[in-house]
This record gives structure tokens, C-alpha cells and sequence, in this order.
């Protein structure tokens, strides 16, 4: 086919962008949608598997290591054997992962198969945004990533219901199967209509690529492990927090010495809108897992509602992130996408700082209206930034500068649930042992156990009455003061925004697509 511009192209190109988006959209929200629908089936994984209940949870470490390791080389890869055809075998070969998943008999094959799944599906999302800033006009940018990140920011929190879904009806087998009808249509859709761009061979870093996965590998394994082993008690963990750490401080001098091309290209980190919004996608990516791993618990022991229930309840937020975005991808060419990211920073702080005033003894109607509110928050940061971070930036680092955002935007949710997580089992400790020293037996004579013994089976039946409302109230503040903590993380970001500049010019010269 002979070269043509994609900015030039007559009135049907709209047509073939659109198409091009939904394939993209559907892959992405495949890859997106399986990291955490598997979460909920883990339970009903482990007999099946024959695995302990502190090995199970290998099921997601491996997939989160490989897509960590993985996401660094999607740049030097869609240049070395071009963006469409890596993105067609990311999507076949994350779909045959899938199926070897939902056959696994061991444990050591659901590993092996998980990282398989995760390193192929670690290309595809930051494929994905490369094609959508390609095809569509800078003008259009903001609609454009609108439509795609409905499919990124909503999968995570359809996953639990899904996989909820598919485990008590079907079989967890069926969390895995699931991918094959999205990932065949995503296939011959993308072989029938995505682009062949040029490809521009160059020389791979090995010695950067090494330092980075060992870095992001030992510090995903800290993090996945810390809460288990509790942190710096355990020699492992110092271990990979050494490794961790020493191996991303040789990353940073490599890039910033060698005279030679690395894996992270200088001149993304001279971008000063690329910078700052790879610290926002971190951030962001602690709000929005952390959020999301947090509540389901929540829901499903202290409120009582069942696994259907809960996905209901958690569905608004869905809906707020997509209608934000529908609303966004409207007004981005109109209002100084800043002012739209202080707007939905100031909705997220505010839902937060309602969800720290939560109570056991509420109905539903206040999780669905914090939902709601942080989703259209989220949905209003989530498109500008994507705009402002690579509106700047030369085209031909965008698949390079999508890998590496995607990349902070995961270990900024591993860090966020680690951290949520430690600090919730922290103050559940805290609050446990402040109740429990008010429970005395001049305040609660029910609270002596010399007067529970005498009293036979009633007094022990009320003494574990008394202590199951402690442990649900210790929970409750423990919850309360991670939201909080989340609130004041969200603070601390808003002004981030003034190091943002608005991007300003016409739209960037076309791309050339070659057969």
C-alpha cells in the first residue's frame, strides 16, 4: 500500500480509527479485566491445585512479576518487529496462556502459566495507547483516550464481579476460559485492520533491561511477600529490598552515563509533562487498587453482604469513571486540562474523606454515592493526563513512554495495597487492644471470664458476642484510617498540577503507514 498520511486521510479514515480503537479497547480491557477477576477464585483454586493457603497467592504474584519485568521492553520490541505484529502476538499468546491456565493441574503449572499470561499481556495496554495517539489527531486526543480509558479503568473493578459470577455459578476454570471469545475476536479484528507501521530497528540495552528486572522483580516480590512474612523480620524481604534497591540506583546511573541509547530514553525524562505524569500515573495506580482490593473485604465481613451484592455496590464506580470520561473527552479541547484534573483530585478527596467517616450501622446508599463520586473523579484526571503527558513528547517515544507509564501506574498499585494493607492490619491491632483495655470487669461484667465460666455455655456465647463486635470495630477504625491516610495522599498530589503545562500548537506532523 503506498504511504499515506494519517492527519490527510479522507472523511472514511474516521471510520477506520474508530474501528482501530474498539480492537485496541477490547484487547486492553482483556489483559485489565484478568488482573483481578482471578482474585476471587483463589479460594476455590486451592484444593484444586493441591496448594497451602500461603502458596495460593503465587497465582497472582507470578502474573504481577512477569507484566512488571515485561512492560520495559515493549519499546525496543515494536521496533525491532513492528507495533501491529507484537500486538497480534501479544493478544494470541495471552489468550493460549489463558487456556493453559484453565487447564492447570499443579500449582507449578498455574505459575508458570501465569507468567506466561503476564508477560504477554503486559505489551498489549501500552501498544494500545501508542495506536490511539497514532491514529487519531492531537486535536482529538482527548476523546480518543476517553474511549480507551473506560476499557483500562473499569475492567479492574468489573473483575471481581465477573469472576464472582463465574465461580459460583460455573467453575473457577471458567475465569481463564473467559478470555477466549474476547482474545479471538481482538486477533482477527487486529489482523484484518490494524496499521503496519514502519519499523526503526535499534540496539537493545541489556545491560539497562537487567538492571531494571531484577530492580521491579525483587522490589514486586517485597512488596507481595512483606505482608506475609511480616516485612524486615524476614531475611527474604530484606533480601529483595536490597536487591530492589540496589539494583534501580544502578538503573538510574546507567541511564543518566551511558553514551550509548538504553532502554529509558533520556529524552523522556527531559520532557517535564512526561515526568511529572509518570509521578501522577504512580499515584493514581496506589488510589485506584488499593481502593478496589480494600473494599470487597470490607463489604463482604463487616457489612455482611454476599460476593453478588458486593459487586453491585462497587458497580457505580464504574459508572461515575465512564461517564467522566464521556464528559471529559468533550471538554479537553475546550477547558486547560489542568482545571479538569483539579476538579476530579478535589472529588476524589472529597469521597475519600466520606468514606473515612463510614459506620457498620449504614446502609448502602453512602458506598454508592462515594463510588460514584471517586469513579467521575478518577475519570476526570485519568484522560487529561494521558493528554498533557505526551502531548510534548516526539512520536516516535510514545511506545516507549506508554510501557514505562504503565509500568509505574502497576507498582504504583503494588505499593498502595502493600501499604494499605500493612497499615490496615496495623491499626486493626491498635484499635483491638484500645477496646478491648476498656472492656473491664467493672464496666462489663459480662467481660470477666471467672463470671463467663460460672454462667456455662450463655456466658461463653456472650463473651464471643462481645469479642466479635471488639474485632468489627477494630476493623471499621482500621479501615477508617486507611481511607484517611488515602485522602491526605490525594492532597498531597494536587499540586503536582502546577508543574503540568498546557500543551499548546497544532497537531503533530503524520504518521506514515507501509504495508
Amino acid at each position: 500500500m503506498a504511504s499515506a498520511s494519517l492527519a490527510a486521510a479522507p472523511e472514511e479514515g474516521a471510520a477506520n480509527r474508530l474501528a482501530i480503537t474498539a480492537v485496541v479497547i477490547l484487547a486492553s480491557f482483556m489483559t485489565v479485566l484478568d488482573s483481578t477477576i482471578a482474585n476471587v477464585a483463589l479460594p476455590f483454586m486451592q484444593p484444586g491445585l493441591g496448594a497451602a493457603s500461603d502458596t495460593i497467592a503465587w497465582v497472582l504474584t507470578s502474573y504481577i512479576v512477569a507484566t512488571a519485568i515485561a512492560t520495559p521492553l515493549t519499546g525496543w520490541l515494536a521496533e525491532k518487529i513492528g507495533r501491529r505484529q507484537l500486538f497480534l502476538w501479544s493478544v494470541a499468546g495471552f489468550v493460549a496462556a489463558s487456556m493453559l491456565c484453565g487447564l492447570a493441574q499443579t500449582l507449578g503449572q498455574m505459575v508458570v502459566f501465569r507468567m506466561l499470561q503476564g508477560a504477554c499481556g503486559a505489551f498489549i495496554a501500552p501498544l494500545a495507547q501508542a495506536f490511539i495517539l497514532d491514529v487519531w489527531p492531537r486535536a482529538r486526543h482527548g476523546q480518543a483516550m476517553a474511549m480507551w480509558g473506560v476499557g483500562i479503568m473499569v475492567g479492574p473493578i468489573l473483575g471481581p464481579v465477573f469472576g464472582g459470577y463465574l465461580t459460583e455459578n460455573f467453575d473457577w476454570r471458567w475465569v481463564f476460559f473467559i478470555n477466549l471469545p474476547f482474545g479471538v475476536l481482538a486477533l482477527l479484528a487486529g489482523m484484518a485492520i490494524l496499521p503496519n507501521l514502519r519499523a526503526n530497528p535499534r540496539r537493545f540495552d541489556f545491560l539497562g533491561f537487567g538492571l531494571l528486572a531484577l530492580g521491579v522483580a525483587a522490589l514486586q516480590l517485597c512488596l507481595d511477600r512483606g505482608q506475609q512474612l511480616d516485612w524486615f523480620a524476614s531475611w527474604e524481604v530484606r533480601v529483595e529490598a536490597g536487591l530492589a534497591a540496589a539494583a534501580l540506583w544502578a538503573f538510574a546511573i546507567h541511564v543518566a552515563t551511558a553514551r550509548t541509547s538504553t532502554i529509558l530514553d533520556r529524552r523522556m525524562l527531559a520532557d517535564r509533562n512526561m515526568v511529572t505524569g509518570m509521578g501522577f500515573a504512580a499515584l493514581i495506580g496506589v488510589l485506584m487498587i488499593s481502593t478496589t482490593a480494600l473494599l470487597p473485604t470490607m463489604l463482604e465481613k463487616l457489612f455482611g453482604y454476599p460476593a453478588m451484592t458486593t459487586g453491585f455496590i462497587m458497580a457505580p464506580r464504574g459508572a461515575g469513571i465512564m461517564f467522566s470520561m464521556v464528559v471529559v473527552g468533550r471538554l479537553n479541547s475546550k477547558v486547560d486540562p489542568r482545571l479538569l484534573m483539579v476538579i476530579g483530585l478535589t472529588m476524589v478527596c472529597v469521597s475519600l474523606y466520606a468514606m473515612s467517616q463510614f459506620s457498620p450501622q449504614m446502609d448502602s446508599r453512602p458506598l454508592i454515592i462515594t463510588g460514584l463520586m471517586q469513579g467521575a473523579g478518577m475519570g476526570l484526571v485519568f484522560i487529561p493526563l494521558n493528554t498533557i503527558a505526551f502531548a510534548t513528547l516526539p512520536a516516535d517515544l510514545r511506545t516507549d513512554a506508554a510501557g514505562f507509564f504503565q509500568l509505574l501506574r502497576n507498582l504504583g498499585g503494588s505499593i498502595g495495597v502493600s501499604m494499605s494493607v500493612g497499615v490496615l492490619a496495623r491499626q486493626m491491632q491498635v484499635s483491638h487492644a484500645d477496646i478491648g483495655g476498656a472492656l473491664t470487669p467493672f464496666a462489663t461484667p459480662w467481660a470477666d471470664g471467672g463470671v463467663a465460666s460460672v454462667m456455662g455455655s450463655s456466658g461463653e456465647m456472650v463473651t464471643a458476642m462481645i469479642d466479635g463486635a471488639v474485632n468489627a470495630q477494630a476493623a471499621m477504625i482500621a479501615y477508617i484510617d486507611v481511607f484517611y491516610m488515602l485522602f491526605w495522599v490525594t492532597v498531597a498530589m494536587m499540586p503536582l498540577v502546577l508543574l503540568l503545562k498546557k500543551p499548546v500548537g497544532s497537531p503533530p506532523a503524520a504518521e506514515m503507514m507501509t504495508d
